[in-house]
C-alpha cells in the first residue's frame, strides 16, 4: 500500500507557481513538474506535460490497442516502457506548444515521475527535479540533474563539487520537456520494502537543502503529510526564492 500526500507553495519571490504534481495513489503514478518561460508559460508547460504523462499511464493501463509511437525498448518491462512513452509524449506536446504560440516559445519544464507497482517502481527524471529514497534514516538520490554542473561533474570526477555552489551557471539545464522534439529518457527501475519513504521534489525543495536535511525532516516526520509540509517549510525558510514542491510516498504494508 502507497500512502502520499504533496505539498506545494509559490514561495517568497514568485507571483504565481509554476510547479506541478500527479499523486494518483489507484494508477500508482506521481511526478513533480517545474516548468519555465516568461507570460505564465512555464505553468502551461508543467501543466501540458501533467496531462500529457496520466492521459498516456491511464490509457495504456487496459487498452492494448494503443500503439507505442517510439517504439518499445527491450531492457524495460511494461511499466518502464509505459513511462519511457508518456514523459516522450509529454515532451512532445510542450515542444509543439511552443512552437506554435509566440508567447510561448521557449517555454519548458522539468519532470521527476514515479510508477508503482506491488514492491516495484521504475522512474525517470529530466531536468533538475528529482527522486529521494529515504530507508532506515539513509538517503540517496535516485535520478540525475541534467544541469551544467553534472556535465561539468562527469567529465571531471575528481573535481569538488563544493567549489561550484555559487557559480553563475550552475542553474543552467542541459535536457528539459519541451526544449527539443525529442528527449533522452532514462527509466530505472528499483524494489521497494516496507518502510520506505520517497520524496519527489522541485529545486525549489532540495536547492536550499543538504540531502541529509531532507532526509531527517522525512524520517523523523510522523507521516507523509507531515514530511512534504515541513520540507516545504524548511526549504522556504532557508531560501524560498524559487517555487517549492514536494510530494512524498510511504510503502506500507497495511491497507
Amino acid at each position: 500500500m502507497v500512502h502520499a500526500f504533496g505539498a506545494t507553495h509559490p514561495g517568497k519571490v514568485r507571483p504565481q507557481n509554476e510547479d506541478g504534481m500527479i499523486i494518483d495513489v489507484e494508477l500508482g503514478l506521481f511526478a513533480v513538474a517545474d516548468g519555465m518561460g516568461g507570460h505564465n508559460a512555464g505553468e502551461v508547460a508543467s501543466a501540458l506535460a501533467l496531462e500529457t504523462l496520466h492521459s498516456f499511464v491511464d490509457v495504456s493501463r487496459n487498452d492494448s490497442d494503443h500503439t507505442w509511437p517510439f517504439g518499445l525498448d527491450g531492457a524495460l518491462d511494461l511499466n518502464g516502457n509505459r513511462l519511457r512513452t508518456a514523459i516522450k509524449l509529454a515532451n512532445r506536446r510542450v515542444f509543439r506548444e511552443s512552437e506554435s504560440r509566440d508567447q510561448y516559445t521557449g517555454m519548458g519544464t522539468t519532470v521527476v515521475a514515479m510508477m508503482i507497482e506491488d514492491t516495484c517502481a521504475v522512474l525517470c527524471g529530466v531536468g533538475d527535479s528529482r527522486i529521494y529514497i529515504v530507508r532506515k534514516g539513509e538517503i540517496e538520490c535516485l535520478t540525475r540533474d541534467h544541469t551544467w554542473v553534472q556535465l561539468l561533474l562527469s567529465q571531471n570526477p575528481e573535481m569538488d563539487p563544493q567549489a561550484l555552489e555559487k557559480h553563475s551557471m550552475r542553474h543552467v539545464l542541459t535536457s528539459v520537456i519541451g526544449a527539443q522534439d525529442d528527449v533522452d529518457v532514462s527509466v530505472v527501475s528499483r524494489p521497494l520494502v516496507e518502510g520506505d519513504r520517497i520524496v519527489l521534489c522541485s529545486d525549489g525543495v532540495h536547492g536550499p537543502l543538504y540531502d541529509f536535511q531532507i532526509a531527517k525532516v522525512v524520517a523523523q516526520a510522523p507521516d507523509v503529510r507531515a514530511a512534504a509540509d515541513q520540507l516545504v517549510a524548511t526549504a522556504m525558510e532557508r531560501d524560498g526564492r524559487d517555487n517549492l514542491t514536494a510530494v512524498v510516498l510511504e510503502i506500507s504494508a497495511d491497507g
